[in-house]
């Protein structure tokens, strides 16, 4: 296992955006750490993070593009209120680098932010995950440990905040007994690694409660 390099600075300023959170220890041993698919590496074993001018965006604008999303909680019913910070909460040598959401298995997990599905992959850790980019092209969302895919999600369709993607589950290496939502946010490269970013705490920028989308 490769050990972490500190985070930079770019990324403190991140952390440090003047939104009021919740901060909460995640309990070692809830969640395993999830990953992708082989034959891609484990997003959480990267070095976090890199220059955020290798993606071509200071963290000023990472910010600034982040706030003005208005993240939706990828969680049906969850306040921003209600979810812990656990991006920082560390397992042996690594850091989590993402959110652990609770909530009854079945319960639908949402897209977070406009854009459309990436990725969608099953593998021994994260278990059925999605990756989604946004509209824009600079970042990805990654969800893990789903029980289920919606019915017809493809690679390529189209996402609106409050889409069902999938249903909260334990897959992967997730404890059984502790249904719940891993949630990563990574600055994208935009060289068609997905699962290559920099992690970012999306915990700042959820803006609005959980809420499955009626189409119009």
């Amino acid at each position: 296992m490769r050990q972490l390099h500190p985070v930079r600075r770019w990324s403190r300023a991140i952390l440090a955006a003047p939104i009021v959170v919740v901060i909460a220890a995640c309990s070692p041993g809830l969640t395993p750490l999830p990953g992708p698919a082989d034959p891609a590496p484990d997003p959480m074993e990267l070095p976090i993070p890199a220059d955020p001018a290798s993606a071509g965006v200071a963290a000023s604008d990472v910010a600034t593009l982040l706030r003005a999303k208005r993240l939706m909680v990828p969680v049906a019913g969850v306040a921003p209120e209600r979810v812990p910070d656990t991006f920082t909460a560390r397992r042996g040598t690594r850091i989590h680098s993402a959110l652990d959401i609770m909530a009854p298995r079945g319960t639908p997990v949402l897209s977070a932010d406009a854009g459309k599905v990436f990725k969608v992959r099953s593998n021994n850790l994260g278990g059925r995950t999605v990756y989604a980019l946004d509209a824009q092209e600079r970042f990805v969302y990654y969800y893990a440990h789903l029980d289920r895919y919606a019915d017809g999600l493809a690679e390529g369709q189209a996402l609106q905040p409050g889409d069902v993607i999938g249903y909260v589950g334990t897959t992967g290496n997730a404890p059984p007994n502790a249904p719940h939502l891993h949630f990563q946010l990574l600055l994208y490269r935009g060289n068609g690694r997905w699962w290559d970013g920099d992690p970012l705490n999306p915990r700042p920028f959820l803006a609005r409660a959980g809420r499955v989308r009626t189409p119009s």
